[in-house]
């Protein structure tokens, strides 16, 4: 079953999913060289499963 919304992950849900170490991917945010990040009201972080796939794609193709 699809979900109807697009899924919005944690920083420690996207690292356990790449396999980055934690400052690596500050890091790579600090680069702008991560996936888009969106910034909610309460200060916490989020990145759209979507945003994580297509720059996952990016690395692919740039690979």
């Amino acid at each position: 079953m699809a979900k109807s919304r697009d899924e919005m992950l944690t920083i420690p849900e996207v690292i356990a999913e790449i396999g980055a170490p934690r400052a690596t991917f500050y890091r790579w945010r600090q680069l702008r060289k991560g996936p888009k990040a969106i910034k909610l009201p309460n200060g916490s972080v989020r990145i759209r499963r979507s945003e994580l796939d297509r720059w996952i794609e990016t690395l692919e193709e740039a690979a």
